[in-house]
């Protein structure tokens, strides 16, 4: 079944981006992968968790449910904790290849009713359903990649898109 058409284009960004993501934390070190620039800045592990923290959110708003226990230290305004608290960075990206192909089989299957539906208070939504809830939230974690992308470059990896 073809990807609704209002959601077509961010379902290609989440396809990206569940490709491009474990390319760009494949080469950091367990310390790089906890490096923080800053104490006002996330780390990889952090920004990571954050993102599949926020596709489960998608999932919830397809009627789908994908769970981890450790799932809500990554929730928006939630803040860095000892690296102790952080699921290892393999958890954390076999969690990543789960959620992903969970995400897009939700993406597939979206009913253009569901899609309809009135937004549920949190993220923005351009036209206050649903539709624009996962819209928003593929440039949001689009952003997020690109925080990964310059956390990379800022410990002195290679870039991978140029």
């Amino acid at each position: 079944m073809p990807v609704p058409a209002v959601i077509a284009s961010a379902a290609e960004n989440y396809r990206f981006n569940s490709d491009s993501l474990p390319k760009m934390l494949d080469d950091l070190t367990p310390e790089e992968w906890l490096r923080r620039p800053g104490d006002a800045a996330n780390h990889a592990a952090w920004i990571v968790g954050h993102m599949i923290w926020t596709r489960a959110m998608i999932l919830r708003s397809l009627g789908a449910d994908w769970h981890q226990p450790w799932l809500n230290g990554f929730a928006r305004g939630s803040t860095v904790q000892d690296p102790s608290a952080y699921p290892s960075k393999e958890t954390l990206l076999a969690s990543w290849r789960e959620v992903s192909g969970i995400l897009a089989g939700a993406l597939e299957n979206a009913r253009e009713e569901a899609l309809a539906q009135p937004a549920a208070q949190g993220p923005p939504s351009a036209d206050g359903k649903v539709s624009g809830v996962v819209n928003f939230l593929a440039i949001h974690e689009t952003y997020h990649l690109g925080q990964v992308s310059y956390l990379r470059a800022w410990m002195g990896h290679k870039g991978l898109m140029g």
